[in-house]
């Protein structure tokens, strides 16, 4: 398998919970508070929470304390306009260890008018990487070599045939394995009743 990878470095998106002004201190104290989330169709701001929190704190999509939208944008203007005190969105991931790069829910806050300053990540999920390239299981181990060596050269070698076989992702393969994945398979198990 091998994952593809953006120029800047971003390698997936993780789910956060942002409050504004500290109204949410912590995970614990999220249920006395109104949380956004974004429709049960959003990878970000609700799949991926509730299958990151259902290993520690336990929420449910219906928790009384959740107030659901009918988009990201209803519910970032939830927290904007003070009708909720945290919202579940999400980020762009870099490797471990690596600096947070903009984008994703803090930015769109942001052009809607709240500052930075003014928003504090309370929980940050596990990584959700972009998804992987993968081939049978079954194919000729010198085949797979090869195939591995081309794709983590194509954008050097040939950008234009790389921007062909991967057009989201301008930054090039890397290897990937099932570990790279444990986010998307927590997230599967949820959905298909069995996470919970």
């Amino acid at each position: 398998m091998w994952r593809p990878v953006d120029s800047g470095g971003v390698i997936g998106i993780r789910s956060v919970l942002l409050t504004r002004d500290g109204k949410v201190p912590d995970l614990a104290a999220m249920e006395a508070h109104r949380v956004a989330m974004v429709p049960p169709d959003s990878v970000g701001g609700s799949l991926l929470p509730l299958a990151g929190l259902a290993e520690g704190v336990m929420i449910a999509k219906d928790a009384p304390f959740l107030t659901h939208a009918n988009s990201a944008a209803a519910a970032e203007t939830m927290l904007v306009d003070g009708e909720a005190d945290a919202i579940f969105g999400w980020m762009p991931a870099v490797a471990d260890g690596q600096p947070d790069v903009a984008g994703g829910t803090v930015a769109r806050l942001e052009m809607a008018g709240l500052s930075k300053a003014a928003l504090q990540v309370v929980w940050t999920s596990g990584l959700l990487r972009y998804g992987p390239h993968a081939v049978r299981s079954d194919l000729d181990p010198e085949a797979k070599r090869r195939l591995t060596v081309f794709l983590i050269n194509l954008r050097s070698m040939s950008p234009d045939v790389y921007d062909l076989l991967e057009s989201k992702h301008s930054g090039g393969f890397a290897v990937a394995g099932p570990k790279d994945y444990a986010m998307a398979a927590a997230i599967v198990r949820l959905v298909s009743g069995n996470g919970r």
